[in-house]
């Protein structure tokens, strides 16, 4: 009867993933976004990203605080157009979204703190006024169903179903793999359940557990996943954590997450405060016929440093920086 369950709630997210899918037209105009352009693109929108991973682990939030803040920026992004200099108030609303959805309020960070730590240049009325301005465009969505909810959701049947309780999945892992994928806006393009399954299909091949590659065979057939769209996403998967353990990458320090920061920087954090508020945001969508000077959501006339550039991150390196490699995913990729 469990089992029974199982499936049934895993058909019914199946078909309602759907409705919290970022629209793939939106995101493929930012991925043809040349880097330098007034609108987002792909390397700037990923290495928003990033900060956001670094700030997760830094608060202490869970992997289920980080995939629903990158889903809902990129269901926003997907939507509507910004400049990059608009990134981090968006991003940064995101995440205090998505914690409030997921953590317990006694873990929530405090806004100003957010803000402070997250060395951005906007007030926390700016945070909050765009915290309404997604929500809104979102129709109040702030939950969402992602990858990682299918990645739960394999692995409760897995459980109901594996003869040998060793051979099940290690979500640990897992859960490092799904972030690493998500720091690239290609794999927003795939369905959740899909790339939750390549996921699970690749650790299936790597334990080589017959069990578990005849319960990824059963959620394929259940879900009616088509050979092809699994075997494609599956590939792309696995070229991204070949490249996350390739030797380019740089290897991590064994040391905890540190913040080395500048004089300048230092004296930015503590005026953080003195930044005046943003002005009023008109609001344009992606399939607005407007003007480029016209076509964004206007907020913060002072540009917005990368947290990742901030921290020493090589933007034109490796894609994955450095102070988002711990040893504890490491050693799982």
């Amino acid at each position: 009867m469990d089992a029974f369950k199982l499936m049934k709630e895993l058909r019914v997210n199946y078909e309602q993933e759907v409705h919290y899918l970022p629209k793939e037209t939106g995101l493929s105009l930012i991925e043809s976004t040349a880097q330098g352009d007034t609108r987002i693109s792909a390397k700037c929108r990923d290495a928003k990203v990033e900060d956001l991973w670094s700030l997760t682990n830094f608060f202490g939030y869970s992997t289920h605080t980080f995939v629903l803040a990158v889903n809902l920026l990129d269901r926003f992004l997907a939507m509507m157009k910004i400049q990059p200099k608009h990134l981090s108030c968006v991003s940064l609303s995101c995440l205090h979204m998505a914690a409030k959805e997921t953590e317990e309020e006694c873990n929530l960070t405090p806004t100003d703190e957010l803000i402070r730590i997250g060395q951005c240049r906007f007030t926390v009325s700016d945070l909050s006024r765009m915290e309404k301005i997604v929500a809104e465009k979102l129709n109040f969505k702030s939950k969402a169903i992602t990858a990682l909810t299918f990645l739960h959701l394999y692995h409760r049947i897995a459980l109901s179903h594996c003869s040998d309780r060793k051979q099940t999945l290690n979500m640990e892992k897992l859960e490092a793999q799904l972030k690493a994928c998500l720091c690239r806006i290609s794999f927003s393009k795939a369905k959740a359940s899909v790339l939750a399954l390549s996921l699970l299909r690749l650790e299936t091949k790597a334990t080589q557990s017959e069990d578990m590659l005849e319960i990824t065979h059963h959620i394929q057939r259940h879900l009616k996943i088509a050979d092809g769209e699994l075997l494609l996403w599956s590939d792309r998967v696995a070229q991204c954590l070949s490249d996350y353990a390739s030797p380019e990458c740089s290897k991590p320090n064994h040391r905890r997450l540190q913040w080395i920061v500048s004089r300048r920087t230092a004296q930015n954090l503590h005026s953080h405060r003195s930044v005046p508020e943003l002005p009023t945001i008109p609001e344009c969508c992606w399939d607005e016929n407007e003007s480029e000077e016209d076509s964004c959501v206007e907020m913060m006339s002072s540009g917005e440093e990368s947290l990742s550039s901030s921290l020493g991150s090589d933007a034109e390196g490796t894609y994955f920086p450095q102070h988002l490699r711990h040893q504890e995913q490491r050693r799982y990729l």
